[in-house]
């Protein structure tokens, strides 16, 4: 576990840091409904939803980006997608806000701005009912001239940053193929380049790699055995992912801590011990900033994960939301 003192030397050093992120963006809309104000639609035999009030954040990758403006480096650009809708136009200034360059998102046509919508119903209790989700996500590639569009600012970008985050969150998002060989060669000459993804982690060479345990496991082993899997065998599945992808792991394991590898040595990293209600949505993100903006203040791999543990133990407190945690957040708990 990291001193505050040493918390405190990464986050002075975070203020003098230029990062980029790569990612799938999304608008998280809330809309929050009394149902005491509800009165039988003359038109339809339904009751409808008075919405009072409404709260909007970056989503996915767009909540990577928020948890590394709470840690106020000197520069951040973002490059990613947006429709030309009104969510759009939403995402747009909430990037703004956030302090986040936007030079480098790229309006898109024909494709919708993703999002995911939940309609929050209250009543007399103090019960909060969750309606199904309305998620708007595109389910066909990006063409051929976004894609270009998007390899010419990730090496425009190359340029101006000293470590670029990746968060390959969707099927058919931002990172294609050809976009992700982009990537990888960028870190071949010589960009540190820190990546998370959902689907697709194995296939990214020469970075530094953060999954969690299961996606780690199956990069390696395939979609078979790790349900039945001992912690031993998870810490080997990373090294050999280190070594199979000529990588650096940084493998997250929930409320037990990370493993930090280069294939043939690694260090464990202890979890903060926490007690009362705990919220996990986000607390991926987080890690993934965190670690990143460590990584580009000097901090070695396993203060950098240290560092990012800090970090999700914040949010994780903060039950209802997918919160960021701030440098003084993160002095105050730990050692």
């Amino acid at each position: 576990m990291l001193t505050k003192k040493e918390v405190r030397e990464i986050t002075d050093r975070i203020k003098n840091c230029s990062i980029g992120i790569i990612g799938d963006f999304c608008v998280d809309i809330y809309w929050h409904a009394d149902m005491t104000l509800s009165e039988l639609s003359r038109e339809t035999p339904h009751y409808p939803l008075p919405v009072t009030s409404e709260k909007t954040s970056m989503g996915a990758g767009g909540n990577v980006a928020a948890n590394l403006s709470a840690l106020s480096p000197e520069k951040i650009y973002a490059v990613s997608l947006t429709g030309d809708d009104w969510r759009g136009m939403l995402l747009r200034s909430l990037i703004k806000k956030s302090g986040i360059s936007d030079e480098y998102i790229i309006e898109t046509e024909g494709r919708f701005t993703n999002a995911y919508c939940k309609p929050m119903r209250h009543g007399i209790s103090a019960t909060v009912y969750e309606d199904p989700r309305l998620d708007f996500e595109n389910r066909c590639p990006i063409s051929e001239d976004t894609e270009n569009k998007v390899i010419e600012y990730l090496r425009e970008l190359s340029e101006k940053v000293q470590v670029l985050c990746v968060a390959d969150q969707f099927r058919y998002g931002i990172v294609t193929d050809k976009v992700r060989a982009e990537i990888i060669s960028l870190a071949k000459k010589g960009l540190t380049v820190i990546c998370d993804s959902r689907y697709n982690i194995g296939k990214y060479t020469d970075c530094i790699l953060k999954p969690n345990e299961v996606e780690c496991w199956r990069a390696v082993y395939g979609n078979d055995g790790f349900t039945n899997a001992t912690e031993e065998q998870f810490l080997e599945a990373a090294k050999a992912l280190a070594i199979k992808n000529n990588a650096k792991v940084f493998c997250t394991l929930g409320d037990k801590g990370s493993f930090v590898t280069d294939g043939k040595d690694g260090v464990r990293i202890g979890a903060k011990t926490l007690t009362g209600e705990l919220d996990i949505c986000g607390a991926g993100d987080t890690s993934l900033s965190a670690f990143s903006l460590g990584i580009t203040a000097g901090a070695p791999m396993e203060k950098a994960a240290a560092f990012a543990g800090l970090a999700s133990a914040v949010t994780v407190k903060k039950i209802g939301m997918t919160g960021t945690a701030t440098a003084e957040e993160i002095e105050i708990i730990a050692e």
